[in-house]
């Protein structure tokens, strides 16, 4: 389920202190990086990934390959930064906001 512009910006206030765990650089997005980036998306649910100059993939090109990949949510690209968000099926543990259209 996409997040709704509400959580996207919760979760973009939560990843704005947080620093790259993940640098995807000249080999680009190989099995190993993509299996790192599984790991940290377990373990934390909201990560910064850093996408280096010398990367073969332009860094919108990278966001989605990982984001379909992981089936993962990509909350913000700013510069060579991407803020990824995949909730925990087991233990959550980010909390999104529920926002409710009032009719």
């Amino acid at each position: 389920m996409p997040l709704t512009t509400k959580q996207r910006q919760y979760l973009k206030g939560l990843g704005h202190s947080l620093k790259p765990v993940i640098q995807v650089g000249k080999e680009g997005l190989t099995d190993r990086v993509i299996a790192s980036i599984s790991k940290a998306l377990l373990d934390h649910e909201l990560i910064k990934i850093n996408i280096l100059e010398t990367a073969l993939l332009e860094r919108n090109e990278a966001a989605e390959e990982i984001s379909t990949e992981l089936k993962a949510e990509i909350v913000q690209i700013l510069g060579r930064k991407v803020l990824l968000y995949r909730k925990n099926p087991e233990k959550a543990k980010i909390q999104l906001p529920e926002f409710f259209n009032k009719k």
